[in-house]
């Protein structure tokens, strides 16, 4: 498993003990338990969690500093509201990916609506579609899978 992998699975067991809350933490401290340098902590929090990944995060720097971790408590819908709005006029087929897999891991869909969407959005069925039209494609054809779900 990847430095990058432990990081992310204990935050999120973390957050899980908390009840799904919030949980501070203090980047050095995590690092030497974890065993890696501080700035692998700083990367894994700056690329999975985000807000498109149901996060918010507060950063204090200082002596006293800290990172404050929530997930965000948001119904179905709404859930899907704030991924659709993610997405932007245009997604590649491993944005797509991630946005469905969010959508699992937090239990929005099941792993059967997860496959099919995910086949309707890759490239093998858009492969007759040119750039950068296929990404708007499938940005569209995402928002309106996902808006079907709610």
């Amino acid at each position: 498993m990847k430095i990058s992998e432990v990081i992310e699975q204990f935050i999120k067991n973390m957050l899980m003990q908390a009840d799904g809350a919030t949980i501070d933490l203090q980047r050095n401290e995590l690092a030497n338990q974890l065993g890696c340098v501080p700035s692998q902590i700083n990367y894994v929090i700056s690329k999975r969690f985000t807000t498109e990944h149901g996060y918010l995060v507060e950063s204090r720097r200082g002596g006293g500093g800290y990172i404050r971790i929530t997930k965000m408590p948001l119904s179905k819908a709404g859930y899907i509201m704030h991924i659709v709005n993610s997405i932007g006029s245009s997604v590649t087929a491993g944005e797509a990916a991630v946005f469905v897999g969010n959508c699992g891991e937090n239990g929005i869909m099941t792993p059967r609506e997860e496959g099919i969407i995910l086949s309707a959005v890759g490239d093998s069925s858009l492969l007759n579609i040119e750039q950068p039209h296929r990404d708007i494609l499938r940005a569209k054809i995402l928002k309106n899978m996902l808006l079907n779900l709610g």
